[in-house]
């Protein structure tokens, strides 16, 4: 019987991280969503489809098979039975990402492989929809957030560390806004499902956010 965690949480709230070191903890894969829009977005490109032909995405999307396997400890991207790690970072994919993550026949699709991957294997996940619509039956939910101020000055630190100038205000506001889209969107809104329980990391460390959300997952599996 495989057993799930959903992490939601809006932007800058640290799922990423948090997901895959409890992923490696715990020994679960961690189920990098990112990823997989970037698989299919090179699926869509070798197909010679352009980005404003949506029709076509829509259509193609049908025909990729995309899951997440891990080998020596490293996470291994499939495309139709093909590693496609070399490919998947280029400046085109992500490009290709972003247009295509918005129709709505892509990401039913990759809801329904990262469905399938949930019930072949212990997985966590992290997103904006996961405990509400991804994995609505998910045996752990987090709703992991922290305040805009928080969030920014994280964001701002990780900017600075990288030697790139950036205003504190900015982000923030950045942040505020993105907070508003991800939540009034039509398709799978960003909410706290009823079932999740609420972890704001303002406070805390990364190590302390770990521990917590681990001891809520072993509670669970007693």
């Amino acid at each position: 019987m495989s057993y799930s965690i959903a992490i939601d949480g809006p932007a800058g709230a640290g799922k990423s991280t948090i997901a895959k070191t409890i992923a490696k903890k715990l020994g679960y894969i961690y189920v990098d969503t990112g990823a997989m829009y970037r698989a299919m977005a090179l699926y869509i490109i070798r197909k010679n489809i352009k980005p404003e032909e949506t029709d076509k995405i829509s259509l193609a999307c049908e025909d990729a098979k995309i899951t997440i396997e891990y080998k020596d400890g490293e996470q291994i991207v499939i495309l139709n039975g093909e590693n496609v790690n070399p490919f998947i970072r280029a400046e085109e994919v992500g490009n290709m990402a972003s247009v295509s993550s918005a129709n709505k026949e892509v990401r039913l699709k990759l809801v329904e492989l990262q469905r399938e991957l949930a019930r072949k294997s212990d997985v966590i996940m992290d997103g904006r929809d996961i405990g509400t619509y991804v994995l609505p039956n998910a045996n752990v939910k987090i709703f992991l957030t922290a305040s805009s101020a928080v969030r920014a000055k994280r964001r701002y630190d990780e900017l600075i560390e990288k030697g790139q100038a950036c205003n504190l205000a900015e982000i923030e506001q950045d942040i505020i806004e993105r907070d508003r889209r991800d939540s009034t969107r039509e398709f799978a809104p960003l909410k706290q499902a009823e079932d999740a329980v609420l972890v704001d990391s303002s406070n805390l460390t990364i190590e302390e956010t770990i521990d917590t959300i681990i001891h809520l997952a072993k509670k669970d599996n007693i």
